[in-house]
């Protein structure tokens, strides 16, 4: 549905060049939820409003819905735009209009027909929960009914892609998650692509199918999301998903962490645990088995895409030849990774 090939961006200040986006290939499949994540300054925001041009690439190709962007005129351009919605991360709202005025406001700039732009926002009321809200205006409505009228704007014209820039970044966790769950409605009802841009891992892991990371413009790794979480492939993806399961150092230990096993060392170790895995007695049949004992260092479970997945941190106590049993032992079952030996 969305198809980026070899996209750059280059902005020009100071006699400087830099590359917001720098070379990009990105697939977002039709009727998927595809996150992109990035700390502050990756080029995230820059490469959305690529998709739809707000943003002209300096190079590189756009294709949405079969159309190369890149390539129409203006006039087409903007009937094309008419199939991809946009939110942003603050609402935009006009002060003057109700909630009714505001969604109708793409249609009737596209001058459509009064009857048929009742008959598309009349719904939309009804899909975002703002049918007791239709005559209010913006300043009577708390932060996620505002977002909820800004969603419904961008369906208005019935697109076929949402994009969403930091949608929920100016709202609180309570707030977030009612957005998250209309925004994962719609793209079930209506069979809409959304492409979201985040600084969020609660985001990526409620509602995404598949999620890229980016740094200092370019696309540094890309998976379906329980891959990401099960094994990320870069640093800044773990640091993620550390972040994302509530992992925090364990000071005392990571300062004298090695990265290889020394004479009385013993192992710490991160253990994943997916779906049915969570609830079964792994650890205590490792340490009857191979008589080994862990210590629970950090424990986490969280709802990863609708999977059940389990985080723990353990130091590992034993004989060497033991501990390595237990641990090829779990390895079988669970995902296991040596995050370093102490003494």
């Amino acid at each position: 549905m969305i198809e980026l090939k070899n996209l750059t961006k280059v902005f020009r200040a100071g006699g400087k060049e830099v590359a917001a986006v720098d070379s990009v290939d990105l697939q977002v499949p039709e009727g998927s939820i595809y996150g992109v994540i990035g700390s502050s300054g990756a080029g995230k925001s820059t490469l959305i409003r690529c998709v739809n041009l707000l943003e002209r690439p300096t190079t590189g190709q756009v294709n949405v819905d079969g159309q190369s962007l890149t390539e129409l005129s203006e006039a087409e351009l903007r009937q094309a735009r008419r199939n991809i919605g946009m939110i942003f991360q603050h609402f935009n709202l006009l002060s003057s209009r109700t909630v009714y005025e505001n969604i109708a406001l793409p249609l009737e700039l596209a001058g459509t027909d009064r009857q048929l732009i009742d008959d598309a926002v009349t719904p939309l009321l009804k899909l975002t929960g703002l049918e007791d809200k239709r005559d209010s205006y913006p300043s009577q409505l708390s932060g996620g009914q505002k977002q909820r009228v800004a969603i419904a704007r961008a369906l208005a014209s019935k697109p076929k892609v949402l994009l969403c820039d930091e949608a929920t970044s100016a709202l609180d966790p309570k707030t977030t998650r009612s957005i998250l769950s209309l925004l994962k409605d719609i793209n079930r009802e209506l069979k809409i692509t959304v492409l979201i841009i985040t600084h969020e891992m609660d985001v990526v892991k409620t509602i995404c199918d598949r999620v890229a990371i980016m740094s200092h413009g370019k696309l540094i790794e890309e998976n379906d999301v329980e891959s990401f979480f099960l094994n990320p492939q870069t640093e800044l993806a773990r640091e993620f998903v550390r972040d994302a399961i509530n992992e925090k150092p364990v000071s005392e230990l990571e300062d004298s962490f090695q990265p290889e096993p020394f004479a009385g060392s013993r192992p710490v170790v991160r253990i994943t645990f997916v779906g049915q895995k969570v609830g079964q007695p792994l650890i205590t049949q490792a340490a009857k088995k191979y008589d080994v004992d862990f210590s629970i260092l950090q424990a986490d479970i969280e709802a990863v895409h609708g999977n059940t997945m389990g985080f723990l941190m353990v130091e590992v106590s034993g004989e060497e030849a033991q501990i390595q049993e237990a641990l090829d032992y779990l390895k079988v079952h669970v995902q296991v990774e040596v995050a370093g030996y102490v003494s």
